[in-house]
């Protein structure tokens, strides 16, 4: 994979957020914090998860979240993971 995958991966997912964020006003980049910025709960984690999932055709450890602050951490993880780097 590329940067311009990575690039994709961290777009698609600020695009994603921006649509579950309570703040919609509120711009969404790689250093936003999921959980105190954009109030994640784990619901809509596991939501978010099997989307993407279903859009990169890659399984997620659920075991491997528990490092996933940042969108840049979650960008990173989907990343390895598509990438086969684990």
């Amino acid at each position: 994979m590329s940067q311009t995958d990575y690039d994709q991966i961290v777009q698609l997912l600020c695009d994603r957020l921006a649509d579950l964020s309570k703040t919609p006003e509120e711009s969404i980049s790689p250093e936003t914090n999921l959980i105190t910025q954009l109030s994640i709960d784990s619901i809509k984690l596991l939501g978010l998860i099997m989307e993407i999932e279903d859009n990169f055709d890659i399984s997620v450890p659920v075991n491997a979240l528990t490092d996933v602050v940042t969108v840049r951490n979650l960008a990173d993880l989907i990343y390895r993971i598509k990438s086969g780097l684990q």
